[in-house]
């Protein structure tokens, strides 16, 4: 066991292993389920905040995208202690991502990860990473729940600040890593959003089927 945790890949395997895991924990299912709500079978189907906020209220939302986040950061803060460097400290920040996406705690099913990408930023770029969470949420919650306009707007935002804080930061190699990771989450995210469309689960409106009025956002 020495001589495996001695090998030089040891930290990035051991990081990579724990942001999964980080990533996979079930928070949206777990409160949603305490709240009487089986996530993965209303509204958009995701366990992330802004289903959360729809389908079960305000504050187990707030909660998710608190510990959502948490996820991200400490996909990152975890490379740290392990002695990795540089755009290294993104595998396990990906790891995280991938675990969000498809959970082994939950049929490998999961949400979008625009929280836990937001966390990963506030982590590698505390300033410029906190003002691109507090837009995005401030979009996220005050945006329609047709998932395009939202996750688009969200995104946008929050590269924009990237390319920013690159003028600021330095390291063009982990700007560009984290911008990658934006899109690859944006893609996967408007992605699952048509295939559930071409399933019949959304509207003409963009609405998802059988939700009422009052859950609409305005």
């Amino acid at each position: 066991m020495s001589d495996l945790l001695s090998h030089p890949a040891a930290p990035l395997i051991i990081a990579l292993a724990v942001g999964y895991i980080l990533g996979a924990l079930p928070l949206a299912e777990r409160i949603s389920r305490l709240n009487g709500v089986d996530i993965f079978n209303t509204g958009t189907g995701l366990a992330g905040a802004s289903n959360v906020l729809h389908k079960v209220g305000f504050v187990p939302a707030a909660v998710v995208v608190v510990g959502d986040t948490a996820k991200g950061a400490l996909a990152v803060i975890v490379g740290n202690l392990l002695g990795l460097e540089g755009v290294w400290v993104l595998a396990p920040a990906s790891a995280a991502i991938a675990g969000h996406w498809k959970s082994a705690f939950s049929g490998f099913r999961g949400g979008d990860g625009l929280a836990v990408l937001a966390g990963v930023t506030i982590a590698v770029i505390p300033g410029f990473g906190m003002i691109g969470v507090l837009v995005g949420s401030l979009v996220a919650v005050g945006g329609r729940v047709f998932p395009y306009t939202s996750l688009l707007s969200v995104v946008s935002g929050f590269l924009a600040l990237v390319s920013l804080s690159l003028a600021y930061y330095g390291d063009t190699a982990i700007m560009l890593g984290i911008g990658i990771m934006a899109w690859v989450v944006l893609g996967y995210a408007v992605l699952g959003h048509a295939r559930r469309n071409r399933a019949g689960e959304w509207n003409a409106e963009g609405e998802p089927n059988g939700m009422p009025e009052t859950d609409r956002a305005v």
